[in-house]
């Protein structure tokens, strides 16, 4: 056993040989990363539940939630003028478009060039200050590699240095190249801004713009994501489930937003809008209707939503049935209400008391068989899931959600995750049974991860597929579904019985138990992290700030930072959401005011409002050697220290220059 593990050593040092075939590059490299690990550690910035709110949450990338803003307070101070810091700021954020507003206004660009040139390369280089020169130079664009690193590196105030300085912003703008560097670096600054971003789950839903969130995340320099349920409802869709895919249409057309499936994913839903005219075409369907404002919507529109919203929620009752009697396990058959419906009377028992149905017109339930699609709803469902299985941008997305994303995720001692580790009244870790196995804690959250991607990549028609994809309807809305986190989804009474009281869902017993700190104490310990330094960073349920509410819970072990970036919420918390920020000092949450738009923003300079609060101030600046990545950096270095030692014992020879390797 010994020797096939030293066999398998070598064999890996060989691999790590084609990367560094001589003493004197491992040792370089070994160099380097010592080096590294001495540097403050990158700034990770965490948000979360975005719903769908693409400018706002885009802003908040592009300004850094306010740090690029204190970079050019920090560098510039009382020698410019705050109107000059707005447009400094506004150019790093949006610069094509700034450039554009600029030229309306300036007829001759070269001095305006010359000054903001310059100022762009002061940020430029106080941002890359933390970072090493390796990191730095793989951000930066290959057309202007060279230049940014002479500007970035070079010190101006240097004897001799001044004129060399100069003379390459003037030949940048005597080039005509300006517009292009000032993109470029410009973009450099918002990536070295956010060393790395944590999205905390929900970025579907309520908004109309999830896709393009999905395209700025997809090409992000550096992220991972905490699935939420509004994501693994859009997984699920995606791989099938039926169920999901009603949902996801419903919430849609409830927010009066279906362009993001029709358009953006190119899912065909005129099957259901013919269907749903001839079905509903006498009904007003006005539990269904939308009542926001959304001017660039006829109300010829707006009816036929409705009528498209009321079909697929018929349809959604219906199929989510029929998962809950495929899988008892999930103990949700008390959901199944559509045979509690008296036909007759148009009323509806439950727990024993009889309640008047809002809305009585049902054409497509038989009585006697409620659970059943018809013949037309089952060939409008065939053709909505072909184009969900088959649309391959929103499939590209997916795979970005498995790829990158997970249940949960341990990174630098904190623990994030969307919903709630569920527990039981007294405290304990709630037992949830899958397939015939009960989990708790940290064993529920790696299941139930790996459930997940079965659904998504098992065999169609599989028994493990069918599993998987119902279980990515039941963190939808399952009691126990960590991603959720209620009794039970309320949804059917919302619709048809006008009884508030019937509308409530109570939360798990966690959400009232994570303001102990004893209590986050036990549950990080369960997913063995050290409480002394470590953090819970929640999603999910919204702070209602405007109520008094704080978002740091526990004496700080537990942060939540759902504030409201989805429009619908503002009202609730009283801001438009929260950033945490984890830099080398410690950890700062800032809040935002609502984002007004990307054309006010660049024309009147209109920046997010933000204030931040220092939660934790660290002694001494956290350096790389003490983070996750250090540890990773650690495990390299030895890695090459045992390369040296093999290739200066014989047992791996140096390739020469030019070697085959």
């Amino acid at each position: 056993m010994y020797m096939d593990s030293e066999n398998e050593n070598i064999k890996y040092l060989k691999l790590l040989s084609r990367s560094y075939p001589t003493i004197n590059s491992a040792c370089m490299e070994i160099i380097n990363l010592k080096a590294t690990l001495n540097l403050p550690k990158g700034t990770e910035h965490f948000v979360s539940d975005i719903h769908g709110e693409y400018e706002a949450f885009n802003h908040v990338l592009k300004n850094a939630s306010g740090v690029i803003k204190d970079y050019i307070e920090e560098i510039f101070g009382a020698t410019l003028m705050e109107n000059d810091k707005k447009n400094l700021a506004t150019l790093i954020y949006y610069p094509e478009l700034k450039l554009k507003a600029v030229k309306r206004n300036i007829k001759d660009m070269n001095d305006w060039y010359k000054i903001n040139l310059f100022r762009l390369v002061q940020i430029c280089k106080r941002v890359c200050s933390k970072y090493s020169r390796s990191k730095v130079r793989k951000s930066l664009p290959k057309e202007f590699e060279y230049i940014l690193e002479e500007l970035i590196h070079e010190d101006i105030d240097r004897l001799h240095k001044h004129e060399y300085y100069s003379e390459i912003i003037n030949t940048i703008v005597r080039l005509d190249m300006s517009d292009n560097f000032i993109v470029a670096i410009s973009e450099v600054i918002q990536i070295l801004a956010i060393d790395h971003l944590h999205v905390i789950g929900d970025i579907y839903d309520r908004g109309d713009g999830a896709d393009k969130i999905m395209d700025v995340l997809s090409n992000y320099h550096s992220v991972d994501v905490q699935w939420g349920n509004h994501d693994i409802s859009w997984m699920g869709a995606a791989s099938g489930s039926d169920a999901c895919i009603c949902n996801v249409i419903r919430i849609s057309a409830r927010y009066c937003n279906l362009n993001t499936i029709e358009e953006a994913y190119g899912i065909n839903l005129v099957p259901l809008a013919t269907f749903a005219m001839e079905l509903y075409s006498d009904d007003e369907c006005k539990g269904f209707s939308f009542d926001k404002d959304k001017t660039d919507i006829t109300e010829k529109e707006l009816s036929l939503i409705a009528k498209m919203h009321k079909a697929i929620t018929i349809m959604q009752f219906k199929l989510e049935a029929q998962v809950i009697m495929r899988n008892p396990e999930f103990n949700m058959q008390q959901r199944i209400l559509l045979d509690k419906i008296d036909y007759e009377n148009m009323t509806i028992t439950l727990d024993g008391n009889t309640y008047k149905l809002s809305d009585t017109f049902f054409p497509t339930i038989d009585p006697e068989n409620p659970f059943e699609l018809t013949a037309e709803e089952e060939e409008v469902m065939e053709k909505i899931r072909y184009s969900f299985i088959n649309s391959q941008r929103l499939h590209n997305h997916v795979r970005f959600l498995l790829n990158k994303g997970s249940m949960h995720k341990i990174f630098n001692s904190n623990l994030l995750l969307h919903g709630c580790v569920p527990l039981n009244d007294d405290g304990t870790m709630k037992e949830v049974e899958i397939d015939s196995v009960k989990y708790k804690g940290k064993g529920l959250y790696e299941k139930l991860d790996s459930v997940v991607r079965q659904g998504y990549f098992a065999p169609y028609g599989s028994r493990e597929r069918q599993k998987g994809l119902d279980y990515m309807w039941y963190l939808w809305c399952g009691p126990d579904s960590p991603l959720y986190g209620k009794n039970k989804m309320t949804t059917f009474e919302r619709y048809f019985i006008d009884e508030p009281s019937l509308h409530e869902e109570v939360k798990n017993p966690y959400y009232e138990l994570r303001n102990s700190e004893q209590k986050c104490i036990e549950i990080l310990k369960e997913f063995g992290l050290n409480p002394a330094n470590s953090h819970i960073i929640n999603g999910h349920v919204p702070v209602k700030v405007v109520k008094g509410e704080s978002p740091v819970k526990a004496n700080g072990k537990l942060l939540v930072i759902d504030g409201g970036f989805a429009k619908a919420y503002q009202k609730v918390t009283g801001i438009a959401g929260y950033t945490l920020i984890y830099n080398s000092r410690g950890l700062v949450l800032a809040s935002h005011e609502p984002f007004s738009s990307i054309k006010e923003a660049v024309e009147e300079e209109k920046d997010i409002i933000s204030s931040t609060t220092s939660l934790e101030q660290d002694s001494g600046r956290k350096m790389v050697s003490s983070t996750d990545v250090g540890s990773e950096i650690k495990e390299r270095i030895n890695d090459l220290e045992e390369l040296v030692v093999a290739y200066k014992s014989g047992i791996i020879k140096e390739k020469n220059k030019g070697a085959d390797v």
